[in-house]
């Protein structure tokens, strides 16, 4: 079966993802940070490991030609790369936004750029990015929910471009997802209606599937009972 290139797969949702692509028997490319969580992450069968700056466009470059060395044939792409830093309008500062429009919106540029042409090559693909909640509607830390509505922007604009190339694009949408990290600071009733990452995994998987094929350019709400 085709392999999936999955960014930020060492983190909590990337675990999830990953586990649910390889229930399906498709082998993972995971792309993340180099560290101890990615090392753990490679060393499950059908995972092959990559180590990059998700946010630079020369290091993102230079991953993928490591992907193209794998002895696998990725046909989707899916974008967890991101991160999150609360800060109301007075709070913002340079190094603020430019982390998070990096981290977030980058991250989502710089991948699809490299995996589009290696899957218009193959005959198609889809790639799946990760917006927020937030992005769209309600009360959000500014630069984050800017920085993913971006990513939502971007998706709309990518599947229409590389519609002729047979090449699906489309975010999901989470709230609150129930990690390790965000039970920290939710209560027991936030954490009891927060989405599980096995929930959302499954949606991302379908998206790359061929039960997929007619859907391009959506943003899928993926909000449970948060």
């Amino acid at each position: 079966m085709d392999a999936v290139i999955v960014t930020g797969a060492a983190g909590a949702l990337g675990h999830a993802v990953v586990a649910e692509f390889l229930a399906a028997g498709r082998p993972v490319v995971a792309l993340d940070r180099p560290g101890d969580r990615l090392d753990a992450l490679g060393k499950q069968d059908g995972v092959h490991p990559v180590a990059a700056d998700l946010s630079a466009r020369a290091a993102v470059q230079a991953a993928f030609a490591e992907v193209d060395a794998l002895p696998v044939t990725p046909t989707a792409l899916v974008g967890l790369a991101g991160g999150f830093a609360p800060a109301a309008l007075a709070d913002v500062d340079e190094d603020h936004l430019d982390g998070l429009w990096r981290s977030n919106f980058g991250s989502a540029l710089w991948t699809a750029q490299a995996a589009a042409p290696r899957f218009a090559a193959r005959g198609g693909g889809a790639i799946v990015t990760v917006g927020s909640r937030t992005a769209v509607s309600g009360r959000a830390p500014l630069a984050h929910a800017t920085s993913k509505a971006a990513v939502v922007r971007l998706t709309s604009v990518l599947a229409d471009e590389l519609r002729a190339d047979h090449i699906r694009v489309n975010a999901v949408l989470p709230s609150t997802i129930d990690t390790p990290a965000n039970r920290k600071w939710m209560s027991p009733e936030q954490a009891a209606r927060a989405v599980a990452p096995a929930a959302v995994a499954k949606v991302i998987v379908f998206l790359c599937g061929p039960d997929a094929a007619p859907i391009s350019g959506a943003a899928i709400p993926v909000y449970g009972d948060a």
